[in-house]
C-alpha cells in the first residue's frame, strides 16, 4: 500500500516528448538510464524534475502524487532530470502527438 508523505511543494508542470529537440541526443534513454517505449512513451507515467526538487527528495525511482494538473493528475515516477535552468518544475513524459500542456500551482507529494 502506498502512503502519501504529507509535505508537498508547488511547481509548474509542463509536458515533454522523447524527441532530440526537447531532450539530448539519446531521447529514448532517461537520465536514470531507463529505456522509453518508442511506440507509447506515456505508458510509463514518468516525470522529469528540476534539479532543485531532487534536494527535497524527488529523486530517481520515487513515486509522486500530482494534483491540480487536470488529466495528468495521479501517481507518476521520477525517472528523468530537467536542464539546470529550470526551477520548481516537473515535465510529464507524453506521446509525440501531445504537444501542449502547462499548469501552474501544481501540488506534488512524495509517496512511500
Amino acid at each position: 500500500m502506498l502512503k502519501t508523505v504529507m509535505l508537498y511543494t508547488l511547481v509548474t508542470a509542463t509536458i515533454y516528448n522523447a524527441d532530440p529537440k526537447q531532450t539530448d541526443d539519446s531521447p529514448f534513454i532517461t537520465a536514470s538510464n531507463k529505456h522509453i517505449n518508442k511506440e507509447d512513451p506515456s505508458i510509463h507515467r514518468w516525470i522529469a524534475v528540476s534539479r532543485d526538487l531532487e534536494k527535497l527528495g524527488f529523486t530517481f525511482g520515487k513515486k509522486v502524487c500530482v494534483e491540480n494538473a487536470g488529466n495528468m493528475n495521479g501517481i507518476w515516477t521520477v525517472e528523468d532530470r530537467m536542464n539546470r535552468r529550470f526551477k520548481h518544475r516537473i515535465d510529464f513524459l507524453v506521446n509525440n502527438d501531445v504537444r501542449l500542456g502547462k499548469w501552474s500551482g501544481v501540488k506534488i507529494y512524495l509517496i512511500e
